[in-house]
């Protein structure tokens, strides 16, 4: 009887099993529920790795994002920490096993589910308001971004969501984890049917190690990440596909520039 082992179910998720082995793994999964749904679990993580890093893939590899020039930063600055931007870029540009490969990106940050928590409750407050969802309005997008930046201690730009249907609402100032620096940035986002997202961003953890995860927490769906920089929570209630869009977006243009400058410059 085939020994089943945690690399076999990783490259059953990857789709790098050989045929041989296949048959044996089904059989396996058909008999162990917990198995079958953490297999479930990863395949779904490796299709929104896919759905939202894919178009990256295609284009060529920024020439601050080359091998040797990478290496040379690491060596001047005498730290290992790389930005998520740079692993997913390399990840997807490379061709590694999503499943495999990126599985230390998929576990959760010892922090996260404070910061989530914090985002949805946030999120569902404030998006049920009408004439207060938020302290300062879109038409003062530049004091809105200056404030929020000299508060944060980071530059902080606004996304431009125009392409996935979103505008901005304006934002707002919270209190935040005393580990991340005490205060919060949300920022509100709304579609002409008054479908709202928001975009809760604090300072970097202590440690400003990389972090990357999914989550569905009291009925909101939400997509974490942290970096050197800060850490972002995107929140929202929209279909599967449209929050990828979304938060793909949200992400590509707050990480923009951390590789070579360790800020953001979109706004």
């Amino acid at each position: 009887m085939t020994q089943i082992t945690r690399d076999m179910l990783m490259a059953y998720c990857d789709g790098q099993l050989p045929d041989s082995d296949r048959t044996a793994i089904e059989a396996h999964l058909a008999t162990n529920p917990e198995a079958a749904a953490e297999v479930a679990l990863i395949q779904r993580q490796n299709d929104a790795i896919r759905t939202m890093f894919g178009p990256a893939g295609a284009e060529p590899v920024s020439a601050r994002l080359k091998p040797r020039r990478v290496a040379a930063e690491i060596d001047r600055r005498r730290t290992r920490r790389w930005s998520w931007a740079a692993a997913a870029v390399m990840l997807v540009g490379f061709g590694l096993g999503a499943g495999w490969f990126a599985r230390p990106l998929l576990q959760s940050h010892p922090a996260s589910s404070t910061l989530i928590a914090d985002a949805v409750n946030a999120h569902i407050v404030y998006v049920a308001e009408n004439r207060h969802a938020v302290e300062v309005g879109s038409d003062d997008s530049e004091h809105l971004s200056n404030w929020l930046s000299n508060r944060l201690d980071t530059t902080l730009g606004m996304p431009d969501l125009d392409a996935q249907g979103f505008t901005l609402v304006g934002g707002r100032l919270l209190p935040g984890a005393p580990n991340a620096g005490g205060r919060a940035a949300q920022l509100m986002y709304e579609n002409p049917d008054k479908q709202r997202v928001t975009i809760y961003v604090t300072a970097a953890l202590p440690d400003g190690q990389p972090a990357y995860q999914f989550a569905s927490y009291d009925g909101a769906e939400t997509f974490y990440w942290a970096n050197a920089r800060i850490t972002c929570t995107v929140v929202g209630t929209l279909p599967e596909a449209q929050m990828k869009a979304v938060a793909g977006a949200v992400y590509s243009q707050l990480t923009e520039g951390d590789v070579s400058t360790g800020r953001s410059y979109r706004g």
